[in-house]
């Protein structure tokens, strides 16, 4: 089969599946009307979906080694102002990182993959996951059995911008993306009356210290060879201009590129957030709300994916090793347990429509790299199994 050219056959289709999840964008390991959706095309497409954990899986194959196929279906807990007839209008979910995307995609590649099921030389395991962007859907669904038996995982992710379609980023010799690790520090003093600040021991003063601490931590502590970012996102405390409040919270998130440095500072933020709130009488305690390792992708089935994506010579196709960011990604918990590559695919416009970046309410995803993520992943999932016996 000529995979291109029959996603190209498919792209109206493809398109209709992505603006539908698009629509009716969720967020969370709780997503029934995306999950919905997802297993009746599969269904369609002559596919047995089946539950795992809050995630949806299918298999399809004859038996040799099992490939994993991944992606995300979750959007980011915000309104959308991308202006598009399609847009998410609850104001409570967008789909502002693309998974709608990578959904879509991924379902094409199940239909193309099924209608020339009796040529693979293997198994190939769909992986359709809830809660990235909080980082729990891939725990939830290793929990459940997804990796049992697999060999291999791939996963493909757009890239908004100024970019043509065409780009296919990958890094094969280092991090590709950093670790995330969530924290909340809640900090216990003793409330007074404003006037009286002798009678308190003052939780958002604690805070302040505690805030100022942890920037030192990354400036001193940290290793400057490494990609090292520490974010407090939220800070809240008190409820009156004249009252010293009992309680006062900090929210945030650690993320670096090296192993070694993130165990680093995840003890060191405990050891300064609790002995800093005892220097003034009070009491921190750390709460971690998720943990994700870095990116890390396996040389050879990189290498190896990178050539099958170049064998398939698509329009405008061109390689871009190397990749690194700063952001972290929940796929990188299936990497942490099997052999893992991730590809990010270029998304977006050349003109005004790629200005705005992922994760911005007005963010513009180009279509045309639907049928190219499609077949992507239904090649590689063919080549590999075939090569891989």
């Amino acid at each position: 089969m000529n995979y291109y050219e029959r996603a190209m056959e498919l792209k109206q289709q493809t398109v209709e599946d992505r603006r539908h999840i698009h629509a009716h964008a969720e967020v969370g390991l709780d997503m029934p009307a995306t999950k919905a959706y997802v297993m009746e095309k599969l269904r369609e497409y002559g596919l047995d979906p089946k539950d795992c954990g809050h995630g949806v899986t299918a298999t399809l194959g004859h038996g040799g080694k099992t490939l994993l196929l991944r992606a995300d279906m979750d959007a980011l807990p915000m309104a959308e102002e991308s202006g598009l007839e399609y847009a998410c209008t609850t104001g409570e979910a967008a789909h502002t990182c693309g998974h709608d995307m990578h959904a879509a995609m991924l379902l094409t590649a199940a239909r193309m993959l099924k209608e020339n099921e009796q040529a693979l030389e293997g198994t190939i395991r769909f992986m359709f996951q809830p809660a990235e962007e909080c980082f729990l859907g891939s725990k939830d669904m290793i929990a459940n059995g997804i990796l049992e038996g697999v060999d291999a995982a791939i996963g493909f992710h757009v890239a908004p911008g100024k970019m043509p379609v065409g780009i296919y980023m990958y890094n094969n010799n280092s991090a590709m993306m950093n670790s995330a690790d969530g924290f909340k520090i809640n900090i216990t003093g003793r409330s007074a009356h404003g006037a009286y600040p002798h009678y308190s021991i003052d939780p958002i003063n604690i805070g302040v210290h505690i805030h100022l601490a942890l920037q030192e931590l990354i400036a001193r502590e940290a290793d400057p060879a490494k990609s090292c970012v520490m974010t407090v996102g939220k800070f809240l405390g008190g409820t009156a201009a004249n009252q010293i409040p009992d309680t006062c919270l900090l929210e945030g998130s650690i993320r670096t590129n090296d192993k070694e440095n993130e165990e680093k500072l995840v003890r060191r933020l405990e050891e300064i957030a609790v002995k800093t709130a005892e220097m003034f009488g009070g009491k921190a305690e750390v709460e971690w709300i998720y943990n994700v390792p870095p990116l890390l992708c396996d040389p050879k089935l990189t290498d190896e994916m990178a050539g099958y994506i170049k064998q398939a010579a698509l329009p405008g196709a061109m390689p871009y090793p190397g990749i690194v960011a700063s952001a972290s990604e929940d796929f990188a918990v299936i990497a942490d347990n099997v052999p893992a590559t991730f590809f990010y695919l270029s998304s977006g416009f050349p003109d005004e429509r790629g200005q705005y970046p992922s994760h911005h309410s007005k963010v513009l995803f180009n279509e045309d790299v639907l049928p190219v993520g499609a077949t992507y992943a239904a090649y590689c999932a063919t080549e590999w199994l075939k090569n891989n016996k």
